[in-house]
């Protein structure tokens, strides 16, 4: 069997989502590992004032393209932006861009999508859905393609607590409810929207969903592969460890909690937190689609990029480490020492999120408004709390994949595409890997230099002292008010000290005889 670059050699690549994080590895990705691909069509639309050119130009000159620039100056030269919206019918495409696309493309990468999970219907079912269908038409046209590979969501069914690889049956009939859409006001959407989605968490899932089944049937004469990755995290490896570039998913609660500014969430310290290397979901693809172009399988070929039925990690094991890291190695100019408590209580929840974030950003913005600045930290914590209770439905369940095809897949590669495309998240050490998705943030998020650390250790440190001291000037006022002016309570509290002191001496006295 030829190897994955092999299989490459020459193709014409089309892809979407290139400006989004999934999308831009892969790009980096194929063109570093795959040198002789022929050429990149990137549907980019306009935005901001910038031409499709433009944008990419910004993509191509990041940090996340260095790697490539070094290997290959020339990678520039195979990719073709073209002007494209994905909302609008046969994509807006012009029909000179649509001529060259049909009679070239031979393998389709479908990455583009809305990951809001706050988006409203309609909008989510436009980019989700109805652009998934449009793009199928254009490939039912094409005369060359090879594989059409759609990137969904492991969670598309987590109204099951086992997923297996195939494509279930929808929650509503797609055509039916983009029909209904069409004569539906958005305030009637907006009452209906909850009914729909059922047991879904939010409209992003339950598109994914729509989609993949709409892949399914309009695309059974093509040869189509999905690959759903669970949460989409930081770089394992390539192009480098840690790459980062956004504050999506758990990204924004790590930098929250690096602050201090996260101290509580709604989370089952036992819940498997099945986070994916972005470049794991990137080799996963490129593989399933070499596999497909090469084997041509009868069915639908479906991959669960997931990590928790092979290397578990749990939520409880990722607030330490993320913690660790952020004590050892601090953000610049901290709010509080970090520290998170996680929590499945209501009642408990409710109360930390009182005491120690409402609280203490209340203080905080009378502080700035004393000091003449415009008070920020209420706002802050608000926009916190909503991407918690986003994210609190994943934090607190846990779901069984079934990734035979992953190992398959894995199976079939030779030795040294299991090295360049490596799929294999046993090897995956997760202490490690959180380390460097906290440094990840920190440096490519931020944008923070690593010379700061002894700045932001220094404020770390001074942090502590102002909370010792605040905690020793709370136990003196608690003497002075409740203590102090009750017999009965100097007498508990004597009582409290001597057994202190009894233990401790006891524990001084074991300890010289020991040695």
């Amino acid at each position: 069997m030829v190897s994955i670059p092999e299989y490459y050699e020459g193709k014409n690549v089309l892809l979407t989502g290139a400006t989004g994080f999934l999308g831009k590895v892969l790009l980096e990705k194929l063109l570093r590992s795959c040198p002789k691909v022929n050429s990149v069509y990137v549907l980019v639309r306009q935005k901001a004032g910038q031409t499709p050119q433009e944008r990419m130009e910004e993509i191509l000159s990041s940090k996340l393209f260095d790697r490539l620039r070094d290997e290959n100056p020339d990678f520039r030269e195979k990719i073709v932006a073209i002007n494209s919206e994905l909302t609008q019918p046969k994509l807006a495409l012009s029909e000179e861009d649509k001529e060259v696309i049909v009679d070239s493309t031979n393998i389709i990468f479908h990455c583009a999508a809305t990951v809001r999970f706050n988006e409203n219907l309609r909008d989510a079912v436009q980019l989700n859905v109805i652009a998934t269908q449009q793009l199928i038409l254009l490939a039912q046209q094409m005369k060359n393609l090879e594989v059409f590979m759609h990137v969904s969501t492991a969670y598309a069914y987590c109204n099951r607590k086992h997923i297996d690889e195939v494509v279930y049956p929808p929650p509503v009939d797609p055509k039916k409810l983009i029909d209904s859409l069409e004569w539906m006001d958005d305030d009637l959407v907006n009452d209906i929207t909850p009914k729909l989605i059922g047991d879904r968490p939010n409209t992003y899932i339950y598109t994914k969903a729509l989609a993949e089944y709409v892949v399914q049937q309009e695309g059974a004469k093509l040869n189509v592969a999905i690959v759903r990755p669970s949460i989409v995290g930081a770089s394992w490896k390539e192009p480098f460890p840690g790459w980062i570039d956004n504050f999506n998913g758990p990204s924004g609660l790590f930098i929250a909690a690096g602050k201090g500014i996260l101290r509580t969430m709604r989370a089952s310290n036992n819940a498997l937190a099945d986070l994916v290397p972005v470049d794991v979901v990137v080799n996963t693809s490129l593989a399933a689609a070499w596999y497909s172009g090469v084997n041509r399988p009868r069915n639908i070929m479906v991959y669960n990029c997931t990590t928790g039925s092979t290397n578990p990690f749990h939520w409880g094991e990722v607030e330490y480490h993320v913690i660790s890291t952020f004590k050892r190695n601090p953000l610049e100019q901290a709010f509080r020492r970090p520290n998170v408590n996680l929590t499945s209580n209501h009642l408990l929840y409710h109360y930390w999120i009182a005491v120690s974030h409402k609280a203490p950003a209340f203080l905080y913005d009378i502080y700035l408004r004393m000091t003449g600045r415009s008070p920020r930290m209420m706002k802050t914590i608000t926009r916190l709390h909503k991407a918690m209770v986003f994210l609190e439905y994943f934090t607190s369940n846990s779901w069984g994949w079934n990734t035979d095809n992953v190992t398959m897949l894995m199976n079939q590669l030779n030795p040294e595409d299991k090295k360049t495309f490596n799929i294999d998240v046993r090897q995956l050490h997760w202490a490690e890997y959180i380390e460097n998705y906290c440094m990840g943030t920190k440096k490519y998020v931020l944008n923070e230099e690593m010379s700061g650390l002894p700045a932001a250790r220094k404020h770390l440190n001074k942090l502590r002292n102002i909370r010792y001291g605040f905690n020793t000037i709370l136990v003196i006022l608690i003497w002075r008010i409740f203590i102090a002016r009750s017999q009965m309570a100097r007498n508990i509290w004597y009582f409290v000290v001597s057994l202190c002191y009894k233990f401790l001496s006891y524990f001084r006295a074991s300890s010289t005889m020991r040695y």
